[in-house]
């Protein structure tokens, strides 16, 4: 049976591979993957890894591989509906069991419509008397109307049932409203408005549709915040506020925010580069989505102990990403004679934009960052305690790669910690010894699965046109890092690759992207053959980066595009020598088109 992708890309997202296999298979960590010994061929030494980065696992021994339900389907010798129901199980999932793909999309496609019209008349409602009260409150925060405009911030009225008769009015049902998740019904079936006398914030994803609301309430009243709860359309982990404003700025770097207040602000006073995430902690999925748009994170974050923690936290998931990090600590302002903490907010309409420019151009790097937050943890007038720093904060000084950078800030933690820097640079080449030994073993780990991988293996999907294939693939696995580059490859058509396999997972991809949704390595599963999984994950071994993935997809497009044009002659009318025609013209124009 066909299950909604959308349930399959949620039971995938719940069903971490690691955590599955390993209830079948001993696994140990080595590099950023996983290993142990294959449960579907004998052997002695590991050769199967699991990648939590990709969702994958792959056997460098008999080629098996392929995302969680692959390998449930393996294991537990189960066809793919039961071994869908069988992961649903395991994360207390309700199945769908009579749903269609058709029928999903329809639905995506009338919750998008209702969220745009719900936007719409909050934003008008600040203009009536009925909205008065947010939009004083709005004038309170100097918040100005062209900025609320920006933003499309509304007022939700202080009634039952309003929003939920303006959208009936205009066609839409209950069952639309429910599904938005801007309306909820109550244990008497009762259907009224989910916000009420609020602050409306439109949350709007990058291609400019509406999928979620905010909603902040103008006295002290609980809760504070209402979000609307995850549907169809709307996934917090995937999204960011401000981001449909914040990908057109020309500054070099994105600013983090707590708050979607502190975005707002922000803009207003001219950094058009600041964004919120949906929640304190960045994921993965939201990493992604900055990736395509800066390669430089400024964490903002308020200055009490839940923003230091917050910033922990985004160090620690952007430590060994591809982006540039600095911490910006805004300073403790001083009223009643006692320095009391604040937000961004406060810190434009105390200080100014020219003074959080200020900060902002003198923002620490994260080293500094987490010196200072290991430094705060010990009293380095205790002889035993500065004994443990120096140990801590050389392991730390040990990670940086470059000599100079650890001489640098040995000397600086010697000062610190009130030793020599001798000493001090002493423990951080012993650290840095013990690291390396670590990352050597690793090294040859990944050495000897790389040679397996290069030996020659039986395909059951053979290339035609090699050359075309190699470009091909990377396609798929630039999609697959980060799906919005579905929008560079609108003149590349799925007919023009060599391998239909490729092609097959390449039109998969960029219709997922168009429908508003992102398809990983795993959830391609309810789409191919457990052969074509194997292929799949055989393929995700090769190293695709974010970095230059723009200039990567244009090559890789020349050469299916000119491949394509070889294969097929030269056919008049041919719709694939069209394709490359347009392509070239496109690239005559500096990628403008004409």
């Amino acid at each position: 049976m066909a299950f909604p992708q959308r349930f399959l890309d949620e039971l995938v997202d719940r069903s971490d591979i690691v955590d599955v296999v390993s209830s079948y298979v001993s696994l140990s960590k080595k590099g950023g993957n996983y290993f142990g010994l294959c449960p579907f061929h004998n052997e002695k030494t590991g050769s199967f890894s699991v990648a939590p980065d990709k969702q994958i696992y792959y056997c460098f021994g008999c080629h098996h591989g392929g995302g969680v339900i692959q390998f449930v389907m393996e294991i537990e010798n189960l066809d793919f509906p039961n071994a869908v129901r069988f992961l649903a199980k395991r994360a207390n999932m309700e199945v769908p069991e009579d749903n269609t793909g058709l029928e999903e999309s329809r639905r995506r496609q009338r919750v998008l419509a209702v969220n745009r019209d719900a936007a719409r008349w909050f934003y008008s409602n600040l203009s009536r008397p009925e909205g008065a009260a947010v939009a004083a409150y709005l004038e309170r925060r100097k918040i100005s109307r062209k900025t609320a405009m920006n933003f499309g911030l509304g007022a939700s009225l202080d009634q039952w049932d309003a929003l939920l008769n303006a959208m009936l009015e205009k066609g839409y049902t209950k069952a639309d409203l429910l599904a938005a998740g801007l309306v909820v019904s109550n244990q008497k079936g009762r259907i009224y408005d989910k916000f009420r006398n609020r602050l409306m914030f439109p949350v709007i994803d990058v291609k400019g549709d509406v999928v979620a609301f905010g909603g902040r309430v103008l006295d002290k009243s609980e809760p504070k915040y209402m979000n609307t709860t995850e549907t169809i359309v709307y996934s917090k982990r995937r999204n960011l506020y401000g981001i449909n404003l914040a990908k057109k700025t020309k500054r070099p770097n994105f600013i983090l925010c707590e708050g979607n207040i502190d975005v707002i602000t922000l803009h207003q006073a001219g950094f058009d580069n600041a964004v919120a995430s949906m929640g304190t902690a960045l994921t993965t999925e939201q990493t992604k989505i900055l990736s395509r748009y800066t390669k430089e994170l400024v964490l903002c974050f308020d200055n009490d102990n839940a923003g230091q923690l917050a910033t922990q936290k985004n160090i620690e998931l952007l430590k060994d990403s591809e982006f540039n990090v600095r911490i910006l600590q805004l300073p403790r302002r001083l009223a009643d004679g006692e320095y009391v903490k604040q937000d961004v907010d406060d810190f434009i309409k105390f200080q100014g934009a020219v003074a959080f420019e200020a900060i902002l151009n003198g923002s620490a790097n994260q080293m500094d960052y987490r010196m200072e937050a290991v430094a705060s943890k010990y009293d380095l007038s205790d002889p035993e305690q500065k004994i443990a720093y120096g140990g801590e904060v050389s392991a730390l000084i040990a990670s940086l790669s470059n000599a100079v950078e650890r001489e640098v800030y040995a000397g600086r933690a010697a000062e610190t910690a009130g030793i020599s820097r001798t000493a001090m640079l002493t423990e951080v080449e012993r650290a840095r010894r013990k690291k390396g030994s670590q990352e050597r073993r690793t090294l040859q780990r990944e050495n000897l699965n790389a040679a397996a991988l290069r030996q020659p293996r039986d395909r059951t999907i053979r290339y035609t046109d090699l050359r075309s294939a190699m470009a091909e693939e990377g396609v798929v696995c630039l999609l697959l890092l980060d799906g919005a580059l579905a929008d560079k490859c609108r003149d590349l058509p799925a007919e023009a690759f060599s391998s239909p396999f490729l092609g097959k997972l390449f039109a998969l991809l960029t219709e997922a992207w168009s429908e508003g949704r992102t398809m990983t390595a795993a959830s391609l599963s309810a789409h191919c053959t457990p052969e074509e999984m194997s292929h799949l994950s055989a393929i995700l071994q090769r190293p695709e980066s974010l970095a230059n993935a723009e200039r990567a997809l244009e090559d890789y497009i020349q050469v299916i595009l000119r491949s394509a044009e070889k294969r097929q002659g030269e056919r008049p009318g041919d719709p694939l020598l069209a394709a490359v025609e347009k392509y070239k013209q496109k690239k005559g124009n500096g990628g403008k088109q004409s």
